[in-house]
């Protein structure tokens, strides 16, 4: 009887031991990690933080359009790391535009922002009609890793439902004219198209649920001495837009930041919160004189991912051990 009131109450601990509501989360050791981007910045990278690992790379200039996925969406945006741009003609006469003469050129902004891209509205809608302008925009398709120029399309965007997008595409001069459907892939932000091959599409980003940050090349609007904007492309870290959200901090020391600080911090899911600026030119390029890239030591970010889990991260190089520039080193831990 009494061995058996023991292996009840054996019993009962293994149990109960199983489902213990308090277990501390797997240990998750502060990690330092090293993105190659190379010294051209050729590649794209999407890193997921909890597994601390790259989920895909490609090459920034194999694509040119990226149309948003999710169910009643219809934005399209551009390849930023190619430096691209787009301009709205206003015609809808595909055979009379041949050229670029007096085009506004417009650019996607940085911080993900799908109401604010160089397409714009290429529609409406009103109830359960929509208006398609059927405009001729032309897309400048911008540069190559390399600084190649990549050349133009004129495209028109015809139509979009639930399966997808529908549009035609030439060259200025009417060449390789092609009509094309691109399907949704509802698992993604965005599908990828090029306009090579013959139209080509790309699942190039990875789906929603499995990155965090993208190290990339991007353009962005700078701004001169005297306010005006312009347009630049850098290299730095955008995050997941609408499933990342993100603070920065200078004044907390690194290994200070604890998990009950956050909330006192000032989160934004605009996807260039971390951006370009956690490096600086250290040195005068454009006067023929030494220079390089140099960290700001003191400035950290608070990253919650798409699990709410609370990331702390700050960079510490971007020269390789051999001192090739492209190779953004950084340290990062769960709060």
């Amino acid at each position: 009887m009494i061995k058996q009131i023991l292996y009840g109450i054996l019993f009962l601990f293994l149990f109960s031991s199983c489902f213990k509501e308090d277990d501390p989360l797997p240990p998750f050791p502060e990690k330092t990690t090293t993105i190659e981007m190379t010294q051209y910045y050729r590649y794209q990278f999407y890193f997921d933080l909890g597994t601390n690992s790259v989920v895909s790379s490609n090459d920034k200039s194999i694509w040119d359009l990226g149309f948003e996925c999710a169910d009643s969406t219809w934005h399209i945006r551009l390849n930023t790391s190619a430096f691209m741009m787009a301009a709205n003609t206003g015609l809808k006469d595909f055979e009379a535009v041949t050229d670029t003469t007096g085009m506004d050129w417009r650019f996607d902004t940085s911080d993900g922002n799908p109401d604010s891209t160089a397409v714009g509205e290429w529609l409406e809608m009103e109830n359960e009609d929509t208006l398609y302008f059927n405009h001729v925009y032309i897309i400048d398709r911008g540069l190559d890793h390399l600084g190649v120029y990549r050349g133009f399309r004129k495209i028109v965007f015809t139509k979009v439902d639930e399966s997808g997008y529908y549009f035609r595409y030439a060259r200025l001069d009417g060449s390789d004219y092609n009509e094309y459907h691109i399907t949704r892939d509802p698992e993604r932000n965005y599908i990828n198209f090029s306009f090579e091959n013959n139209g080509e599409t790309l699942a190039l980003e990875p789906p929603t649920t499995e990155w965090d940050l993208l190290f990339t090349m991007y353009t962005t609007l700078l701004y001169t001495d005297e306010g005006e904007p312009y347009p630049y492309i850098l290299t730095g870290v955008l995050s997941n837009y609408g499933s990342v959200e993100i603070a920065f901090d200078s004044i907390i020391a690194y290994k200070d930041i604890q998990i009950d600080m956050v909330n006192g911090l000032d989160f934004s899911e605009e996807q260039d919160v971390i951006g370009y600026d956690w490096k600086y030119l250290d040195g005068d390029p454009t006067q023929g004189g030494s220079f390089s890239y140099q960290i700001h030591e003191n400035w950290n970010y608070i990253i919650k991912n798409r699990n709410e889990v609370y990331f702390k991260l700050r960079f510490v190089r971007f020269y390789s051990d051999t001192g090739e520039k492209g190779y953004p080193t950084f340290t990062y831990s769960v709060l």
